[in-house]
């Protein structure tokens, strides 16, 4: 197993995990970013996002050398044997993928390096992007410079990003020539896992394809918890009965608001938009997306059943953020409910352990507090709308006192429904009986 010298252009969550992580395997790495506050930032090990056990690698592998920052490609090209490609790739305004970052990426590697170049992208795109990407270079190059494209998707979860990259289930690798995928089998071989090698275009489907599956599970086990509603069924106990079925397995069975950040809304639409342009009609999806958009309004409908007219009622939120361990907003669950709330004219408190400073940004017009028990002072009911440990701890007796009226409404089915309810609050869950 060679030592590899590797650039990382990005450093978003994909692109400083894989960046840290590839120098943890004892690569030399650098990450690239145009932002040279964050790469000075950066350099001083100061971490631009939440990421649990980052800031500590980050630190780490710049103390022994193997990781280091810039904002110039053409500082370290000649050094360099492959290049990570981790720019975002955000939905477009068609609801496809917007290519723009990552095709002004490979235009300026085109334009800077010489010789033979790995070029690895990470980032989600969609099949035949890396035929595009190729053309690009080809038409952009300043001299004899040569690309060996690689698709090579991540999957990578916020909140345990690390462990996933270190511990992967698998590894996927695309790419045209044996050479490359030999070079590219090396670099993951330390990982111990099983190594797929394929060609661009299947690597490049199975990332939407596993990310489609997974949104799939979780808007099917949602529209079973809205059935168990309907006659009396407990989904907690549908959802294991079905688990223990191996070929269904227990992953993503749990029933809650519904699912967002930056992968399965985004990869799940380009998916269909992308079966759309070859005319072909992915019905599935369709489905997939409407059952997630309406199950993100189920809670405002349970507190009015319960509540009745939601004027000037005191609600408080627990937990912003679209999954526990990160402060990513993008499509949580918490944004839909807060702005159906505020339509309702309702007051609203909230707390979240690491991303209210996030969600400021979004809405200044509701009270951010200092923790989970001044959300619940004089609260008409409370929603837990992301599964933070912290709000399983809670003193439920002195939460109880601090309410105005003990209503919560459990979002992501996390909390001891059977002894809240022995303390004397209300409880609704997703399916729950």
């Amino acid at each position: 197993m060679a030592k590899h010298r590797i650039a990382v252009i990005g450093t978003g969550y994909v692109g400083l995990v894989s960046g840290a992580c590839f120098a943890e395997l004892e690569n030399d790495v650098v990450c690239i970013d145009i932002d040279e506050d964050i790469v000075n930032r950066l350099r001083n090990g100061v971490i631009p996002i939440y990421e649990p056990d980052l800031e500590e690698l980050v630190k780490k592998n710049i103390a022994e050398g193997r990781l280091s920052f810039t904002t110039d490609l053409a500082e370290v090209s000649d050094d360099v044997e492959i290049i990570v490609l981790a720019v975002g790739t955000p939905p477009s305004f068609d609801g496809g993928a917007d290519l723009s970052q990552i095709y002004s990426a490979v235009q300026k590697i085109a334009e800077t390096i010489k010789g033979h170049m790995i070029v690895v992208t990470k980032s989600t795109v969609p099949v035949s992007t890396g035929d595009i990407l190729k053309k690009i270079f080809y038409e952009s190059k300043k001299n004899d410079a040569v690309m060996h494209y690689v698709s090579n998707p991540e999957f990578l979860r916020e909140g345990s990003a690390i462990n996933d990259f270190m511990k992967p289930d698998r590894v996927v690798i695309g790419a045209d020539d044996k050479e490359t995928l030999d070079i590219m089998e090396d670099l993951y071989k330390p990982l111990g896992c099983p190594i797929i090698k394929t060609d661009v275009k299947s690597a490049e489907m199975i990332k939407y394809a596993s990310n489609a599956f997974l949104a799939t599970k979780i808007s099917f086990i949602n529209e079973i918890a809205n059935v168990c509603e309907e006659v009396g069924a407990d989904i907690d106990v549908v959802a294991y009965g079905m688990g223990t079925d191996s070929r269904i397995g227990m992953s993503f069975l749990r029933a809650g608001m519904g699912y967002g950040g930056s992968c399965f809304p985004k990869d799940v639409q380009a998916l269909k938009q992308l079966a759309g342009v070859t005319g072909y009609a992915f019905q599935l999806l369709n489905s997939v997306i409407e059952v997630n958009i309406l199950q993100k309004s189920r809670i405002l409908i349970k507190m009015k059943r319960k509540l009745g007219d939601l004027y000037r009622a005191n609600i408080g939120i627990w937990g912003l953020s679209f999954k526990p361990d990160t402060d990513d907003m993008r499509d949580a669950s918490s944004l839909v409910l807060i702005k159906l709330l505020l339509n309702e004219g309702a007051i609203i408190k909230a707390y979240d352990p690491i991303a209210m400073n996030r969600c400021r940004k979004i809405f200044n017009n509701i009270t951010y507090c200092s923790d989970p028990y001044e959300v619940a002072k004089d609260a008409d009911a409370i929603v837990l709308a992301t599964e933070w440990k912290c709000f399983r701890d809670m003193d439920y007796s002195k939460v109880k006192k601090l309410m105005r009226q003990p209503i919560i409404f459990d979002g992501r089915n996390d909390l001891d429904y059977a002894a809240l309810r022995k303390l004397g609050f209300y409880y609704e869950g997703i399916g729950r009986r």
